[in-house]
């Protein structure tokens, strides 16, 4: 599900916030490491060095102990690296040893002890095993962005567990008190990246000034000629647009110049030189498309060509010899007759800001042209060509086209650390790398590409540069002593001063006009393909004998939570009817997992554990296919959630945060399924109270946090869900609510249509956003179908869909089954799928289960869903569900819980943290 559905929170036990602190103060001051053997299994901690092995830290401190380290010098996972490393966990019983509640020292005591935590349910933010990670060469610690059992640790990685609380997805708090070079046991070489940006005083471009120049450069105010000549210069006339769009999107003067270059005759002159019906010059069409889409025209329809269109038909095919036998190009992936490496960027940006794919090759192409350093050559050299030499200029524009296209983090941090390198102390950048003195082009092109990528203050020392280079007429030089404006570097250094850059000047406005009749759902086909995702949610590699998904291969621990995911999804499609029914019967008929355990020793439901949020997310899913919520796997859920409705707030945190929680119902997401579970099922009055207190619970702004009683910001995935529960309420109030938090849906779009979840650019968060703006699909169509676009950009060939763009790639099932289920745009709220017609299945033995838990003979534990028609046979009773068996996995793994870190650490990493870079329409980040 959600951000906070994709990873609950890590937390645990009550009362050691002071402790923690204070543990954390005092190593802080100085850090002693234990090391060598720690176990028999351990590798000897100096067969793990800079390039071989990986190294974890445990800091014990918190509990009187000090920082112990161990060894493996073939590590395959992170939880693999702490047990060969000697060191023992211990894991929660609602979720199974892949979320590690209790860390020790080989056989020794382990941590908290279960005076202090129970591990029973998923424990506190403010008390828990964090898990982070440090690369070589990295001197800072990262909030891993996968779970112990899911990160791969690579050659001269360390890693740290500390104990205590953080931040929603790993922040500034609860670090490690000590460095990653305290554990390597060695100071990593300094990679000459500044952390900190050039001191220069503050200075604005005065843009107005600079536009003002620019029109004055314009004949007839529609095109630059040159001096002496009666014939427009194309290009510096689309420098022109530029620099008055930057100041102005709407600026009249700007769409008079592009009304002039769209006459056929300048068009042709421009960019088709070799006749109406030729090649196209690709540095010109890239250039015209990008003055188009500035200035609100359609590049596919500009001076009588589709200059788009032209651009992906003459891209080079193929890899092309000396001989180059394919006029025009190079290599593969060029845009023919470009050869310049800028006119190869504005290509890519205009085609990406046109929703269309670049050909094959051609990103790639741009990727091929960085050098050594990280910086990018401006030449279009063949790929591993000698002499390559980074200018600062090409970096910043190459690098705004892989943003803008996305994909390549790697090559783009590269990119980011030579732009922070290379600049000098008074702010500037040179043209190339040997200079020692400003160039305005090259500065404002690395303004802008920093700007991008969130180094705020990195764009702002340019900028101040920039300032104090801009002369008397309003214009900029050539070089850092020239005393002539020229449109060049007067159209690059405007488009900085104006907190912009060339792709975001190009691209679509962010909030698209609505259209006179727009479609109830998006038009068919551009979304992702949801019969592929039913098949991937389905696939008996998967789904456990057609029944349930585990926590983790092979171990027979059914993970509820994440299999009710699966279950929503095959609802809202449709697809696969059979399977859904068989989910459900298995969990409603008494089935048992490969640990023997039941639906409700998750649920908890009838313990003092019970929790609101699973037994909201069983009860919805009951109501959505047609069950009895009121018998349910043997229980009444909707009465269980009227019993554990607070009635004030207790002293037990997790218990009752307020009147109208639910018990534990520790986030947004868990109370919504609670109401939502009532309202489905006809208790208007005994949700009257927990509706309320969801409803105090959102912001002015219209969102909703993702946590209760803890800090935490706006979020798309809580604020989406509690708007799909509040609309079940017909009261004007509550209406207004969801308007409101509609709208602060649709102002967290990214350009891409994606939105923002703990993982960066999120697949669960743009799916519930799908559904949250579905509410109200008149009016935010153009968003729906933007979003649903981005979700089929992230499906991959299996029919399954990555985590979020820009990170591990690969297909996550918890990710899949949002996608799929939010790609339809139907509510959890209204989702309803009627059964009949399917086959009741009775449920074959299946192995597994042997890492634990209890299991059948030999390990090969029977799973049994008595009472069916024909039914299966084996060990487990009839209206077994609830009747005995230990608690369980908490919903909120999925569902939303509290936790958006932590859990995402340690659940097998199905939940990815918060991006570390901070993008253009995130805020500024170092």
């Amino acid at each position: 599900m959600g951000t906070a559905q994709q990873a609950e929170r890590h937390l645990g036990g009550k009362g050691l916030l002071s402790l923690v602190s204070a543990a954390l103060l005092t190593f802080a001051a100085g850090v002693a490491f234990v090391g060598g053997t720690v176990s028999a299994a351990a590798d000897p901690i100096e067969r793990c060095t800079s390039t071989s092995g990986a190294i974890v830290a445990v800091d014990f401190g918190p509990f009187g102990g000090k920082v112990e380290k161990g060894c493996d010098t073939t590590p395959t996972t992170g939880y693999e690296l702490l047990q060969t490393a000697g060191f023992s966990m211990t894991g929660t019983v609602h979720d199974g040893p892949a979320f590690i509640c209790r860390i020790g020292k080989g056989a020794g005591t382990q941590y908290p002890t279960p005076a202090k935590e129970a591990c029973v349910l998923t424990p506190q933010a403010t008390a828990y095993w964090s898990y982070w990670t440090a690369s070589p060469g990295q001197r800072k610690w990262s909030y891993s962005q996968l779970g112990a059992m899911a990160r791969k640790p690579g050659p001269g990685d360390v890693e740290a567990w500390v104990y205590g609380g953080t931040d929603i997805g790993g922040g500034t708090k609860g670090q490690p008190s000590f460095t990653p070079d305290d554990v390597r046991g060695y100071t990593t070489p300094d990679p000459n990246v500044p952390t900190s940006p050039p001191k220069v005083p503050a200075g604005r471009i005065d843009v107005p000034a600079a536009t003002r120049w620019v029109t004055g450069t314009l004949k007839d105010g529609e095109r630059v000629v040159d001096e002496g000549s009666t014939t427009p210069n194309h290009f510096l006339t689309t420098e022109a647009v530029f620099a008055l769009a930057a100041a102005d999107r709407k600026s009249p003067v700007a769409k008079k110049i592009a009304d002039f270059l769209a006459t056929p005759a300048q068009t042709d002159a421009y960019a088709y030189p070799a006749g109406k019906d030729g090649i196209p010059d690709a540095t010109a069409a890239a250039r015209l498309a990008l003055v188009a889409e500035a200035t609100g025209k359609d590049p596919r329809a500009f001076g009588g060509h589709d200059l788009l269109g032209d651009l992906v038909k003459y891209a080079c095919p193929r890899d092309i010899g000396d001989g180059a036998r394919v006029e025009g190009c190079f290599t593969k992936g060029d845009f023919r007759t470009t050869g310049q490496a800028d006119a190869q960027a504005m290509a890519v940006i205009a085609l990406v800001n046109a929703g269309m794919t670049p050909p094959p090759g051609s990103v790639a192409r741009l990727t091929a042209l960085q050098c050594e350093d990280g910086g990018f050559t401006s030449i279009l050299i063949r790929p591993g060509s000698p002499g390559c030499e980074s200018e600062a200029g090409a970096t910043g524009l190459i690098t705004l086209a892989l943003e803008r296209g996305g994909g390549h983090e790697a090559v783009l941090q590269k990119a980011r650390g030579y732009l922070k390198r290379t600049q000098l102390p008074t702010g500037a950048w040179p043209a190339v790398y040997y200079e020692t003195t400003g160039n305005p082009a090259a500065t404002g092109w690395a303004a802008q590409a920093l700007r991008a990528l969130g180094d705020e203050a990195f764009a702002d020392a340019g900028v101040s540069w920039l300032s104090k280079r801009q002369l008397p007429a309003g214009g900029f030089g050539f070089s850092e002593d020239d005393t002539e404006p020229r449109l060049s570097p007067t159209s690059t250094s405007a488009i900085a001063g104006a907190g912009s850059d060339l792709a975001t000047l190009t691209a679509k406005p962010a909030v698209p006009p609505t259209p006179t009749n727009p479609p109830t759902t998006p038009p068919a086909g551009e979304g992702p393909d949801l019969k592929k995702g039913a098949a991937y949610l389905t696939a008996p590699s998967r789904l456990v004998q057609g029944r349930f998904y585990e926590s983790e291969p092979g171990t027979g621990f059914a993970e509820y939570g994440l299999t009710i995911d699966g279950a929503y999804a095959l609802a809202a499609t449709g697809e696969d009817n059979a399977a859904l029914r068989n989910i459900v019967d298995f969990m409603d008929k008494g089935g048992k997992d490969g640990q023997k355990r039941g639906i409700h020793d998750w649920t908890l439901i009838g313990t003092k554990y019970a929790s609101g949020g699973s037994i909201g997310k069983a009860a919805v899913l009951a109501e959505a296919v047609g069950r009895d919520p009121r018998n349910f796997g043997g229980q009444d859920l909707i009465a269980a959630l009227a019993k554990i409705t607070c009635q004030a707030r207790t002293s037990t945190v997790q218990q009752c945060a307020a009147k109208g929680n639910y018990a534990y119902a520790t986030s947004v997401f868990k109370q919504s399924l609670g109401v939502m579970a009532q309202l489905r099922a006809g208790e208007q009055a005994a949700a009257a109270e927990p509706a309320a207190y969801l409803k105090s619970l959102q912001e002015p702004s219209g969102a909703w946090v993702s946590l209760i009683g803890e800090p935490s910001g706006p979020e798309v995935d809580s604020t989406a869900m509690a708007a799909m529960t509040v609309d079940l309420l017909p009261d004007a109030g509550s209406q207004a609510a969801v308007d409101k938090a509609i709208a602060w849906l649709a102002a967290q779009q990214k350009e891409d249509g994606g939105f923002p979840g703990a993982s960066g650019n999120s697949v669960n968060s743009t799916a519930l956003a799908v559904q949250g703006l579905s509410l109200d699909a008149p009016k935010y169509g153009p968003q729906i179908a933007k979003a649903r676009t981005f979700l089929l950009s992230q499906q991959n060939g299996d029919g399954g869909f990555n985590v979020a763009k820009g990170g591990q790639t690969g297909s996550d099932l918890r990710a899949s089954a949002q996608a799929v289920g939010g790609a339809t745009g139907i509510s959890f709220g209204t989702l309803t799928r009627d059964l009949t017609g399917t086959t009741p299945q009775p449920l074959p033995t299946i192995s597994g289960g042997t890492s634990g838990g209890t299991s059948g003979g030999n390990g090969s534990p029977v799973i049994v869903t008595p009472g069916e028609n024909g039914g299966g046979t084996g060990t487990g009773s009839a209206g077994g569900a609830g009747s005995g068996g230990g608690p369980l996995a908490s919903t909120g793994a999925q569902v939303g819980t509290l936790a958006a870190a932590a859990l995402a650490l340690t659940l097998g990493g199905r939940g990815l943290t918060r991006a570390a870079k901070r993008r253009r329409r995130t805020g500024a980040g170092a």
